[in-house]
Parts: C-alpha cells; structure tokens; sequence
C-alpha cells in the first residue's frame, strides 16, 4: 500500500509551501517599493546610474523583510538557521568567505592574463580607482541579496526537510536557471552559474554562515568588474583606464560571458569543492 498524500492541514504540506509563500512576499515587496522609487525617479529626476544602485538596495531590503517575515513570525526561528546570526558575521569567518571568492576566480584570470589568453586593452578615459569604488556600492548588495534569496531562508526549509545534499542541488540548480536571462547565456554559462551556487552553497555549509557565502559572491564579482574590468554573468559596464578582454577561446576565457564560465574557473570552483567537502562537509556525513 501507499501512503496517502499530505493534505493541506500536514506539517510536511506546510512547511514545503514555505518556500513559495517566501518569494510571492518578496516580490510584493519588491513591486511596492519599485512602484515608490518610480515615483520619486519622476519627482525628482534621478539618473538611470543612481535608480539602478537604488534598485539594487530595494531588492536587498525586501528580501531581507521576506526572511524576516517567514523565519522569525511564521516559523519563530532563530537567525542561525539561516547563517544570519551575529557570531556568523564574526571578522574571520568574513575574511574567510571573501578571500574563498577572491582567489578562486582571481587565480584562474591571472593564469590567463599570463598566458595571453586574456588581453589587457586601453579603456575609455576615466578613474578605474573611481570604479572600484562605485562597484562596491552596486555589486554588495547584488551579492547579498542573491544569497539571501537562493541560499538563505529557502534553503533552510529544503535542508530541514530533505537534508543539506538536496538543498545544495537544488538551490545550485535554481542558482543557475535563474541567469539564463543575462546577456550571452548559453549551456555552458548556465552550467559554470550552477557549478558556482554549488561552490557558494559549499562555503555557506562550511561556515555556517550566509554573511561568508554573501562575502564571497561580492569579492568573486568585484575581481571580474572592480578589478578586471571584464563582464560580470555577461553584464558589460563601461571600463575607465583599462579594460581585460579574452583572447583565446571561449571555452577557456569565458568569451563574452566573462572569466567566470571559462574552463579554469570552473577547474577552480570544483578544487575549492573538495576542499570544503574534505574539511567541513564529510562530517556532516550521518555514520554508519
């Protein structure tokens, strides 16, 4: 005999459910708050530059206030079950997370810039210092509010219902599905996004902590556009002073995705793996 379905009153029915009511109440947010920063763009006039940084802060609120919502009012959770407890942002587990995410696609593009198979090209006039800068504003609360969203509350409802394994897999997936809109996408590029949620997946896991997983995503942006000057998922931006271009194949390069889908990155990305795996993640392994 089979078991019979869980109906709507079961706990397994509502907590799986959970994850959807997460999203449709961040989207509510997100559209009320775009609809007041539409307004005030029409009021006051302002740029495309500074509606976009604006955007990208709304976004990151409103996901905040969805986790809020669902993980402290409907569950009555603590924020250590997302990672988002205060030992959690600790310095070095900080620095740990943003230097994971800094030499695995800095090492990778390094290699290639030595090989020539990325090539250094004048850019536009401008302060690449200037740059840097303004990619921090923009790119820190895209990284966070990406984490937040795929392997924040999410992500903790699927770990306590079917273990962190599938939660990895799936969020990975979703993580990758969810970029297939960028400029450029292709199966490839897909696929290194869903290799990069498994890494950032990876170090959320080993950490225990979102705020790491959300330094690394920002550090592994800020090197491709603050640093490099090459595309970010395929995002193009204008490049003062200099701008890094791919010579070789695309295969290897990333071609007009960026570094990020080429060969070595993803080479990178799985040794970081291991690592995580063999150091932190095998002992989460239930023993015989």
């Amino acid at each position: 005999m089979t078991a019979p379905a869980p109906s709507a009153s079961h706990p397994r029915f509502k907590r799986s459910i959970r994850p959807f009511l997460f999203v449709i109440a961040f989207y509510l947010l997100t559209l009320l708050a775009i609809g007041l920063l539409q307004a005030l763009s029409d009021s006051f006039a302002l740029g495309s530059v500074a509606t976009g940084v604006i955007s990208q802060w709304i976004t990151l609120t409103s996901v905040v206030v969805a986790t809020y919502v669902m993980l402290r009012r409907v569950e009555k959770l603590p924020w250590s079950v997302v990672g988002l407890d205060l030992p959690a942002a600790a310095p070095p587990i900080l620095v740990k997370g943003a230097a994971l995410g800094l030499l695995t696609i800095g090492i990778p593009s390094l290699i290639l810039l030595a090989a020539g198979q990325l090539r250094i090209l004048p850019g536009v006039p401008g302060s690449s210092l200037a740059k840097a800068g303004e990619s921090v504003v923009f790119l820190l609360p895209a990284a966070f509010f990406e984490e937040l969203f795929v392997r924040g509350y999410a992500f903790s409802v699927i770990r306590r219902m079917s273990g962190w394994k599938m939660a990895l897999i799936i969020t990975s997936v979703v993580f990758g599905l969810l970029h297939a809109a960028n400029p450029g996408a292709n199966a490839s590029s897909i696929l290194a996004v869903t290799v990069a949620g498994f890494f950032l997946g990876a170090v959320l896991l080993a950490t225990g902590s979102l705020y790491a997983a959300g330094a690394a995503h920002f550090a592994w942006n800020w090197v491709m556009m603050g640093a490099l000057h090459t595309p970010v998922s395929g995002l193009q931006t204008v490049n003062p002073d200099y701008t890094v271009v791919d010579a070789g194949p695309d295969w290897l390069t990333g071609g007009p995705w960026g570094p990020e889908s080429g060969l070595l990155a993803v080479v990178a990305m799985f040794a970081v793996l291991f690592y995580l795996y063999g150091r932190h993640l095998r002992r989460m392994e239930p023993r015989a």
